[in-house]
């Protein structure tokens, strides 16, 4: 269900009030001399039906464990359609972001009328804003071919457009939690963030009408380039993030692609890992890709985009959540359709502060979108009433390559049962599994 921002700020702080005269906000809570006890809690990166596979044989012990991420309610139809060209499909995490940054790309070289990237780029926020509404490539790429100013809206892009910076101005959130091994449906709640006030209202350059027959003889076909996470420690996401990508291509060129030719998506792996997200990079840029979609984790696109940026390529991420990004020297190339963390530390303070934790321990991956988060989930429990003494800040270095060791988290896990947490969080990708296990091995009790 979609819960108000009042209604939730109004619980937030009733529950912090209560936290703080009393030894808990919520129903449960663990009786005197009773073995310790924690909550889990997760976020983006860890909140997906293939996440307690990463515990094999322990994977009941996600259990109860709740968390956050970018999600709007996804309609049945776009489900469908995704499952048209990934009928495995079981998770649908950023893929509405995927599909809608891909057709944005294209929407605005039609409107540029050319693949130069940097055209390109003047285009995009103005898709999303202040144009004629439409709300699927065909519609839009009619109107785009006639010169008309669209504003585009569809699976991931609602309420609102894009904010001068190239990232969304409002985002809906979904509250999951893993029941059965999985995440369960009926207990998903979404809540709205952001302002609409904030997107641009900034004309973009005026649209290039398409040549009598559609083609354009004197354009190269766009070729957009991915940058997904096929390996590392995100690979966990990619299924639904490249069923979204192969869904807006066949679209597009369904309804007779960007410029009057099919546009060529040219596949590619981050390996959630600087170095492979560079390789790939360098390919694109050799083989002309305008737009690159990616990368998948906030840390990788910071990595590459110097690169992207030097070549005069386009980055556009459908999964980029740190916050700190929304002001990264870009030369106007970088766009996002997942809104920034500033948003999402706030859902998950909620979530947290719903269920009465006393003492919060918030352990993240050491990179930017690990960090960053765990900086503004503290900031805003600090804000609800939540006493420095009652937080501990925990991270763990990820591991360089798939091969490398696991995680070894044993000192940590120590660290919060001394601590007497009652509530985790753990900010990470599929390599943050080895968290909950080290804590299950220390003793700790999580709790169901």
């Amino acid at each position: 269900m979609l819960v108000s921002r009042r209604s939730r700020v109004a619980t937030l702080a009733a529950c912090a009030t209560l936290l703080l005269a009393t030894s808990a906000c919520g129903e449960d809570k663990a009786e005197e001399g009773s073995a310790q006890q924690v909550r889990l809690y997760g976020t983006d990166g860890n909140m997906l039906n293939s996440y307690p596979a990463e515990l094999k044989e322990r994977a009941d012990l996600v259990d109860g464990m709740k968390g956050t991420t970018p999600l709007t309610p996804l309609p049945d139809d776009f489900k469908s359609r995704l499952r048209s060209v990934n009928p495995a499909l079981t998770d649908f995490l950023y893929s509405a972001e995927t599909y809608d940054a891909v057709v944005i790309a294209a929407l605005a070289a039609q409107l540029a009328g050319s693949t130069d990237p940097a055209a390109i780029a003047k285009q995009i926020v103005g898709v999303t804003n202040n144009g004629q509404r439409c709300e699927d490539p065909a519609s839009c790429l009619t109107l785009a071919r006639a010169g008309q100013d669209i504003e585009y809206r569809s699976v991931s892009l609602t309420r609102a457009g894009f904010t001068d910076k190239g990232e969304p101005a409002t985002a809906s959130y979904a509250t999951l939690t893993f029941d059965g091994q999985q995440i369960n449906d009926g207990k998903t709640e979404f809540v709205g963030a952001g302002a609409e006030s904030a997107a641009s209202t900034k004309a973009p350059p005026k649209a290039r009408k398409a040549r009598p027959g559609g083609a354009d003889d004197d354009q190269k076909p766009l070729i957009i380039g991915g940058l997904l996470p096929k390996t590392g420690d995100l690979a966990l996401a990619y299924p639904p993030m490249a069923a979204g990508a192969a869904l807006a291509i066949k679209e597009i060129n369904a309804a007779g692609g960007a410029l009057g030719k099919p546009v060529t998506w040219m596949d590619g792996d981050d390996g959630t890992s600087p170095a492979v997200a560079k390789a790939t990079v360098a390919r694109h840029t050799a083989e002309g890709v305008s737009v690159i979609i990616g990368a998948g984790a906030s840390g990788i696109s910071r990595e590459v985009l110097p690169d992207v940026v030097k070549a005069g390529k386009i980055l556009f991420s459908p999964s980029n959540t740190d916050a700190s990004l929304t002001d990264v020297e870009d030369n106007g190339l970088y766009f996002r359709t997942a809104p920034p963390d500033s948003l999402q530390g706030r859902a998950l303070a909620d979530v947290i502060l719903r269920d009465g934790s006393q003492k919060i321990v918030i352990v993240a991956r050491k990179d930017s979108y690990g960090e960053g988060l765990q900086a503004t989930v503290r900031g805003e429990l600090e804000k609800a009433g939540i006493a420095g003494d009652r937080l501990k800040l925990l991270t763990y270095e990820p591991p360089p390559d798939p091969d490398s060791p696991p995680v070894d988290f044993t000192s940590g896990a120590k660290e919060i049962k001394e601590f007497g947490a009652d509530a985790v969080l753990i900010i990470g990708f599929g390599e943050s599994a080895q968290v909950i296990r080290a804590l299950a091995d220390s003793g700790v009790q999580i709790r169901h």
